[in-house]
This record gives C-alpha cells, structure tokens and sequence, in this order.
C-alpha cells in the first residue's frame, strides 16, 4: 500500500485464554516483532489461534492483558484497534453472490463513520489493494467462482484495503495446493517490504522456517522456542513440539532449516530404521560443521 507505514508493538502480558474452564493458553508472555514475517508454529490445539484471536481482540483473556502500544487493547475502540491490527480467520466465507470488489471494499469498514462517508481515498486504497494482490482483473466476478487461490488473494485484499500497521493471519494456506500456498506466501513477504507486519500461524514447519524472518513455537499453551528459525529450530525441539523424530539440514534453496521427518515404513525394520536416523544425524552434523 502507498501510505506511509507507522511502527506499533502489539504484546501478551502475561495471558490465560480459556474457552468456559477449560484453559488453552496459560499466562503466556511475548512481544512480536514490530516488522517482517513472524511465523506461530506448534501442534495441533496447542493455543496457536485461540492466541491470534486474543491478539485481534476477538478474544478477552481470563488473565493478563493484550498490550497494543503499551495499554489494554480491551480499552481501545474497536474501530481504532481495526485502523492498527487486521485478522484473516482460518477458512472465511463470503457471503453468496458477492463480488470481489464489494467484499474488499468491506475492508475500509473501519474508517467508515457517519461524518465520513465512503471516499476517494476508500476508492484509492481498494484499487490498491486489487492491485497489490494481482486480482484487479476480477473485480466484477463473483468471490464464489473463483478458486482456492483466488479466493485467498481477495480475502488478504480485504485485509489490506483496512490498512492495519499489523496483518494477523490464522492458516492462510490451509486447503491450497503447493504452488498456491508459495504464491501466498510470497505475497505476505511482499507486504512485509512494503511496511506491514506480518504474523502468520502455520502448520506447514518446513514453509514456515523457509518464510519466517521470526519464528514463535507453542506446545500447551506456552511459549516454548522464540527467535530465528536458524536459532531455534533443532531435531529436540521437532521432537518436544510435534512430537516427531527429524533430522535438520540446510535448505538447498533457501539455506533456511529444512525438517526430513525419520519414518519407519520407508525402511521396513527397526534395526534399518535406526541406521538411517544415525545416517540423517551425521548428515546434519556434517552441514552444521
């Protein structure tokens, strides 16, 4: 987007997020970046999106606070907070027959009051919205005809034409083939250059550490790894987090952290499949060296 950036610090100050008793995130403390890709990884239901939701004020925590520049976000407007931190929900649906212009024009919902009607300015920032995401030739099509990419480019249009500082978004590959998950992928690290922070949750771990400039991992409701993915990720911290054996080598494309998970049904015995661990594992050990 052309307008010029400002830089804001979104925190969890010491949350518990809890769905009636049940706790999912417990008195969890971290501070985003306030720039680049940072990317939330962990394992199924370890909090991973009940923490984005918080952060978007979706969600109000049992304990703690949701710090946006220094105070309760439950104490900003909600139309001031949208101005700041945008949220594209794992899976959203349009509403049938609308197009794509119509559903990113929704986008300037939050600069939108009764002394303000719809602008030039709204019109300025949805052009460049369909721009930026590439889709300015669907504008007049139905949001239901297109596929899985494409509807995923209007939905991150949407976000942009709301302009937030910071672009919060929950799985925004799920269901897309490989060659559109990079497109998307891409296309946040794009935003990101142009001033936007960017906090993505993911499932995909070798996507994200080839992605992330930060990287955030969860397991039970904690923090449990925080830094470069070069930093962090590590076979123990594959193994704690998911759960699963991996030897860590280096991406030959990207040089980023590249997970090979140490299976058994490709070797066909545990004596084999203990050999190619310790083959994989000195592998790793060579490329680190």
């Amino acid at each position: 987007m052309s307008q010029q950036r400002t830089t804001h610090t979104l925190a969890a100050d010491h949350v518990t997020l809890a769905y009636d008793d049940r706790v999912v995130v417990d008195d969890l403390a971290l501070q985003l970046p306030q720039q680049g890709v940072t990317m939330i990884v962990g394992a199924n239901g370890c909090g991973k999106s009940t923490l984005l939701r918080a952060l978007a004020r979706l969600l109000t925590p049992a304990k703690g606070a949701v710090l946006l520049d220094g105070s309760d976000i439950r104490r900003t407007p909600t139309k001031a907070v949208a101005r700041v931190v945008g949220l594209l929900p794992q899976s959203p649906v349009a509403p049938e027959g609308v197009t794509v212009a119509e559903l990113v024009g929704r986008g300037r919902y939050p600069h939108q009051s009764w002394s303000r009607p719809w602008s030039a300015r709204d019109d300025e920032a949805v052009a460049e919205a369909l721009t930026s995401t590439g889709i300015l030739e669907l504008t007049n099509r139905r949001v239901e005809e297109l596929s899985g990419g494409q509807r995923q480019r209007v939905w991150i249009a949407m976000a942009l034409a709301q302009e937030p500082d910071i672009l919060l978004l929950d799985e925004p590959t799920t269901y897309l083939d490989v060659a559109h998950q990079i497109d998307v992928l891409d296309l946040l690290v794009d935003l990101s250059h142009r001033g936007t922070a960017v906090v993505v949750v993911m499932h995909e771990l070798n996507l994200a550490t080839r992605y992330a400039d930060h990287l955030i991992a969860m397991k039970d409701g904690s923090v449990v790894a925080d830094g470069t993915p070069r930093e962090i990720v590590t076979g123990d911290l594959v193994r704690d987090v998911f759960g699963l054996d991996a030897a860590i080598v280096d991406d030959p494309v990207s040089g980023t952290p590249l997970v090979i998970p140490i299976g058994r049904h490709r070797t066909g015995s545990s004596a084999s499949f203990a050999a190619e661990r310790a083959i994989l594992e000195e592998e790793a050990a060579d490329v680190a060296r």
